[in-house]
This record gives C-alpha cells, structure tokens and sequence, in this order.
C-alpha cells in the first residue's frame, strides 16, 4: 500500500498544485514507497520529468534512509524508475538538515537534510526549472543524537 498511497494521493497533489510544470522529482531512499508511487505517477504525465533518488553514501549514520548496495533492499524499490541515483554523505546531510532549520525555520531531520542536499547538486545541471522534493521527517526525533549540537557554527551566512 506504500507505493499505492503516493500514487493516488502525493503524485497527484504535486502535479495539481504545480501545474505539471515540473521537471524533476527528488527524494529519499529509505522504503522507497514515497519515490516508487510519486515517481510513476509523474513519468505517466510526463515521461520526461526527471525521477532523481537520494541515497547515503556506505556506512552511513543517516537515519530513515538506505544505501541499496549494503542495505537489505526493499521488494517495492524499482531501479528502473530511477534516470539517476545520487549520493549524499553524513556530514552534507547534517549541515544541509541544520540550514533548513536556521534560514528557513522548518525543524525537519537528517533524511530530510539529505534531500535538500540532493536537490542541490540536481539543481546545478538545470538553469531554470521545477524541482520537487519531500522533507520526510521532523528534527524533533533527533535531538537526542549529533544532528543539532553544533547548529550555530553551520549558520553563518
């Protein structure tokens, strides 16, 4: 139902609220429900809209999400869907997830940083464009942990 959940709910709403003027779609890969459903929802749109997933890089501490060539791959993940897979290390996620929380006053955690992060480096290819991620999680969870202990030294501008 994970995928299936994206498919008619979160898909839909994205390409209605944009217009289906979007060129790529970025997002975590933890169960890869969020990318697998939203993902075929867009390229039946559009097959020329850009489906992008976020992985840690080997040996990571990024929690909620998966590096699929050390990590028990979920049955729903479906490579092919995927035009490219991008890596993102600890550190750029925790700086990136501590940003979002300094300038734009969104509490999200590290998977979420993790996107952001991805968005970033797909955005360097595009002059101009639409691109759509999701922040999966909230930075409450992660207070206990070393995502917010040095947040000021990340927040010069």
């Amino acid at each position: 139902a994970n995928i299936q959940a994206h498919y008619e709910t979160t898909g839909p709403e994205i390409y209605r609220e944009l217009g289906g003027t979007i060129d790529c779609f970025v997002a975590g890969m933890g169960t890869t429900g969020t990318l697998m459903g939203v993902g075929k929802y867009l390229k039946e749109r559009n097959p020329g809209i850009r489906i992008v997933g976020v992985e840690p890089e080997p040996g990571h501490a990024i929690q909620g999400l998966k590096n699929m060539d050390e990590a028990i791959v979920p049955s729903i993940y479906n490579a092919h869907l995927l035009d490219e897979k991008i890596r993102i290390g600890d550190e750029e996620a925790y700086v990136t997830a501590r940003k979002i929380a300094t300038r734009e006053g969104i509490f999200t955690g590290m998977s979420s940083g993790a996107a952001l992060a991805g968005v970033m480096k797909v955005a360097e290819s595009y002059a101009s464009g639409t691109i759509v991620t999701i922040f999966p999680d909230r930075g409450d969870r992660y207070l206990s942990t070393t995502l917010f202990r040095s947040i000021c030294s990340d927040c010069n501008p």
